[in-house]
């Protein structure tokens, strides 16, 4: 079951600044020029910044679902109800993970490869996508199953610059 509860960061905050702003250049490094997809990794990224949000989905005694095949287990379960959500979730923690913590499939008590992650992060956009049919938000979801792999780059372009000294210091002298 997916939490209602999503914790929040205001729009003007200077994570998001931050957060947009590398997305948009590693994006512009990977030639994809996606404004919708761009702008959704970025916000990803943000609400990812609360752990809470990272872990949303919960079996049906509260405890939180840190590993996807536990999330598909649990999809299964809940029935249709929370089936978008968790879907969406799922979608979303598989390009986190593996564009931010690829190296943490295989330290994890079930090791697991960054293609099954890949694999059903697209599927789980495309399922989305599908339940958003005739939706403003069709579209995007069709994208971000078809352009995961070239999210999962930017991604970890993305991790590379926010780890380096350099960077870090342009952020923190606010250039």
């Amino acid at each position: 079951m997916a939490s209602d509860k999503r914790r929040h960061i205001p729009d003007d905050h200077p994570i998001r600044r931050l957060f947009r702003s590398v997305t948009e250049m590693s994006f512009e490094q990977i030639d994809l020029r996606d404004r919708d997809v761009m702008r959704y990794v970025a916000d990803l990224l943000v609400e990812f910044v609360h752990i809470d949000n990272l872990f949303r989905v919960r079996d049906a005694h509260g405890k939180r679902l840190e590993y996807l095949t536990d999330m598909l287990i649990e999809l299964t379960e809940q029935g249709p109800i929370d089936e978008r959500e968790t879907r969406k979730h799922i979608g979303d923690y598989a390009m986190f993970i593996v564009g931010l913590y690829p190296e943490s499939l295989t330290r994890r008590r079930r090791a697991v490869s960054p293609e099954y992650y890949i694999a059903q992060g697209k599927e789980s956009y495309l399922i989305v996508a599908e339940m958003d049919r005739s939706k403003p938000t069709e579209s995007l979801f069709r994208k971000l199953s078809a352009q995961f792999e070239y999210c999962v780059t930017a991604l970890n372009i993305e991790k590379t610059v926010l780890q380096d000294p350099f960077y870090q210091y342009l952020w923190r002298q606010g250039i």
